[in-house]
């Protein structure tokens, strides 16, 4: 039987694993034997191709992504198909399909290391029994190497594709910490939120979790210094006040009551 995004060049010879990494550096190999893509335009092209694997992608989106400036060449079509039949001779002649629409990456989401995040998301969410929830959580948060599509020269898949991916990220790191806060282990989260704080000053929900992470730790004075750093720095670059949620949990230190995590995020 056939093997679900596995390319079977043909009877009898060995399937054709394609696996690539778009959560930080971009990588892409073949049966574990790295290929190296030197070409921007090459790299864009899986790229695409792989957001979309078992998918056909039409040729005017593979151009439109290629070609970010407007200035396509006077023959797209042709040029899209050098361009993939360089990466047929890099992956494999079997490695993408062709329709009258345009090519397909025959590889499944397993595969792709940014729609196997995505499906191990939806199966910590609809999993029943916590440890298996859990699980598949660190799973997905394990395959993140740095920021989406380092190393793939697309201001379209940068501004596309990376807002969703990294919030996605964000929102199941968070669900990370709730289980730790959960669990106690406050203390050992403070320099993590700090850190995190620092890297997305605007994301409230953060800041939420590092304020209680210092409460619980003992450290209310700390806790309500870090809700005036939040406060201010949301006033200057937003003009607003900090989210109620947020306000919230400073009124609950404030009346000398311990911080609630209230759910502000959840696993998609």
């Amino acid at each position: 039987m056939k093997r679900s995004g596995a390319v079977m060049p043909g009877r009898g010879l060995p399937q054709t694993v394609i696996s690539v990494g778009l959560l930080g550096p971009f990588q892409v190999s073949v049966n574990q034997v790295p290929v190296q893509l030197t070409a921007g335009r090459l790299r864009i092209l899986l790229a695409v191709l792989a957001l979309s694997s078992g998918r056909t992608v039409a040729v005017d989106r593979l151009a439109s992504s290629v070609w970010t400036d407007g200035h396509q060449p006077n023959n797209v079509r042709r040029s899209i198909q050098t361009y993939i039949g360089r990466l047929r001779s890099l992956l494999g002649a079997e490695s993408i399909g062709s329709t009258p629409a345009g090519y397909v990456l025959r590889a499944g989401s397993e595969q792709v290391d940014a729609l196997r995040f995505v499906g191990l998301l939806k199966k910590s969410s609809e999993a029943s029994d916590t440890a298996e929830r859990t699980d598949r959580l660190l799973e997905a948060l394990a395959l993140w190497r740095g920021r989406p599509f380092d190393g793939v020269p697309s201001s379209q898949l940068a501004e596309s594709e990376t807002p969703w991916l990294l919030e996605g990220y964000l929102t199941a790191l968070e669900r990370r910490l709730d289980l730790d806060l959960a669990a106690g282990r406050h203390r050992g989260l403070v320099v993590e939120l700090s850190e995190l704080v620092t890297r997305h000053p605007l994301r409230e929900s953060l800041w939420i979790r590092l304020i209680i992470a210092l409460d619980r730790s003992g450290r209310r004075a700390d806790a309500l210094a870090q809700y005036d750093r939040a406060r201010a720095r949301i006033a200057t670059e937003l003009g607003v006040d900090p989210d109620p949620t947020l306000q919230r949990v400073h009124a609950d230190l404030l009346a000398g009551r311990s911080a609630r995590l209230e759910s502000v995020a959840k696993v998609p």
